[in-house]
């Protein structure tokens, strides 16, 4: 995968006088070892505090809802289209969105937002270290923004939540950044799956949007973390899929083309989203008020979306179902349409706590539903794309919103349709637009993120291929004094220079800060530079080793210039420069972007010559 290098490099030392053989690392398809199987563990662990995590924060969530809107306690959920229409809707989000500026202002800030960009920026740049802090926090504000009526789904908290579970829980050990990444994905991965049963779908959300790699070293752990996740939510959360749903694609073949269509309308949807999220948000940051009183001015317009809507306020989980059972009339979702993607667009801008997937699924839903109105198929059908195309298309990850989208419902005889659709959205959103909702927060925060997989060439690359083997060296019998001579001419510039014997067995190296030391010392009558570099360590690699192996080395040892040596015998056969590396990489850049035609039709004036 791109950025990726041996997680170990070959390090090995020439002894000069009697050369012997050096057992290089083999290579193979991966890196992982057997310290995956301790990670697997710890996984497993996380998977079950961040399950627990999912269940607490549902139920905190119902309770906020119960208190504010029904003034009782209780857990179950709340039904907003029951809840009466008065002041008291516009007053319950304003305060509620007062009390999350104060925490976020007094207590932490990375409680703000949806909990994605947060948890990627915490992989990228933090080390992969949460505080404790976020871990309370953000459960808290996340209950109170969507308790007291806020536009979101609980996902995403609880994505942010149970990072945190798996990095403070990983730094208790002493683990690498990648290894605390990977747990920290764990407890995300398996907060997801504990709220809407989607193991698959989680894993490879995980893939898609936060482990930035393809590894077994990380995928398998994550893996185990969503599977115990998926084995504890039928004591917690139920059995049975989140949206229990079958819809029937009995369309001939050009149906297909009909998800496409669809899919495109859904990416146009996700891009005039993404644009109108960050055009409010800009419109805050042009307030004269500090930032900590803006949820609060969010709040306001969401209660009075609610005075429209009620069923636009909250999380919104009977709505979706109600969309892919078809029970909805036409100006009700048209309705529903607006007022939550107006209201949920300022209350994210705000920088109020809550998760995006729930309100993407209801307005990919309620688009692709009143599109099913003109289209064969069903309403339920073209919701239930429009949702996956929207999901897919908006987080730019489209194996995700298909698989999501089928383990919701069970429905997996849609698969083929939804695939589609989705691949479609993502392709729109990818051409239209440089940054998704999730990496542009991220980027005016002054970060770049490339979300491109590829084969890195510097382990795609053996030295042999980029070595130079004709080899300007220096022999081990050459007097000190005349090697200093030598480092003095200008027409030898290389900063070093490697020294082999009589049978071309390699001896180390000489510097040209060497050289310059033994000008200042006394003379050196009748020593060699075997006398006095013999003695010395030198860092080789062998023509057998990937370029990203030597690369690693050449850093670890800060050289720009590594001596290649046979494996067997110690000979110096070859040598790689900062330019020999710089130089693959130029290439790569020529395979990624030069085109040229090997089949072309021959013009009738070349024929006739």
């Amino acid at each position: 995968m791109t950025n990726s290098m041996a997680s170990s490099a070959l390090a090995t030392t020439a002894t000069p006088k009697e050369p012997t053989p050096q057992r290089r690392r083999g290579l193979g398809d991966f890196t992982t070892d057997r310290r995956v199987l301790s990670l697997v563990v710890m996984a497993l662990l996380i998977g079950t505090a961040g399950t627990f995590a999912a269940w607490f924060l549902l139920k905190l969530i119902n309770l906020v809802s119960n208190l504010v809107w029904l003034h009782r306690l209780g857990f179950d959920a709340v039904a907003m289209a029951t809840v009466p229409r008065n002041a008291w809707m516009v007053a319950a989000p304003a305060l509620g969105g007062l009390v999350i500026g104060l925490m976020a202002r007094f207590g932490s800030e990375k409680i703000r937002g949806h909990g994605i960009p947060e948890a990627i920026e915490a992989i990228l740049i933090g080390g992969s270290r949460m505080s404790p802090k976020v871990a309370i926090l953000k459960p808290i504000s996340s209950a109170i923004s969507i308790g007291t009526g806020g536009p979101f789904g609980a996902e995403g908290p609880i994505i942010m939540t149970g990072g945190a579970i798996g990095s403070l829980f990983a730094q208790l050990f002493h683990l690498s950044a990648a290894e605390r990444k990977t747990l920290l994905v764990a407890g995300a991965v398996a907060g997801m799956t504990a709220i809407f049963g989607t193991p698959l779908a989680a894993v490879m959300l995980a893939v898609e949007l936060l482990l930035f790699e393809w590894k077994p070293r990380s995928f398998i752990p994550v893996a185990a973390a969503a599977t115990v996740a998926i084995g504890w939510r039928p004591f917690l959360f139920g059995a049975v899929p989140l949206f229990p749903t079958h819809v029937a694609f009995n369309l001939p073949w050009w149906g297909l083309l009909l998800c496409a269509v669809m899919g495109i309308i859904s990416g146009l949807q996700s891009g005039l989203l993404t644009m109108l999220l960050y055009a409010v948000e800009d419109g805050f940051e042009r307030l004269n008020i500090h930032w900590m009183w803006w949820p609060a001015l969010g709040g306001i317009v969401v209660g009075l979306g609610g005075l429209i809507e009620p069923r636009a306020l909250g999380v919104g989980y009977d709505v979706i179902a109600d969309l892919l059972d078809t029970h909805m009339v036409v100006q009700a979702v048209i309705g529903l349409l607006l007022v939550k993607a107006a209201i949920w667009l300022v209350a994210l801008s705000s920088g109020t706590s809550g998760g995006v997937l729930a309100p993407l699924l209801i307005l990919g839903g309620a688009l692709g539903w009143i599109v099913g109105l003109v289209l064969p198929g069903g309403t339920a059908l073209w919701a239930l794309i429009g949702m996956a195309g929207m999901m897919g298309g908006t987080m730019r990850a489209p194996l995700t919103g298909t698989l999501f989208a089928l383990e919701l419902t069970g429905d997996f005889g849609v698969t083929l349709p939804v695939f589609v659709a989705t691949v479609c959205a993502y392709a729109v959103t990818v051409l239209l637009l440089r940054r998704s909702i999730l990496t542009e927060k991220i980027a005016r925060r002054g970060r770049h993120i490339t979300r491109e997989y590829g084969v890195d060439p510097f382990e795609l690359t053996r030295a042999s291929d980029i070595m130079i083997k004709d080899v300007a060296t220096l022999s081990a019998e050459m007097p000190i004094d005349e090697a200093a001579a030598f480092f003095g001419r200008t027409e030898n510039a290389h900063r070093s220079y490697p020294v082999v014997d009589a049978q071309g067995t390699l001896v180390g190296l000489a510097e040209r800060a060497d050289a310059l030391r033994w000008q200042e010392e006394a003379a050196h009558p009748g020593q060699t530079l075997f006398d006095v570099i013999s003695d010395a360590s030198v860092p080789v690699a062998h023509p057998e080793d990937t370029v990203g192996q030597v690369t690693d080395l050449m850093i670890a040892h800060d050289i720009g210039r590594m001596p290649i040596v046979a494996l067997e015998t110690g000979k110096l056969v070859g040598l790689i420069a900062r330019k020999d590396i710089l130089r693959l990489r130029g290439s790569a850049a020529v395979e990624e972007h030069q085109r040229k035609a090997y089949w072309r039709r021959r013009s009738p004036a070349r024929k006739r010559s």
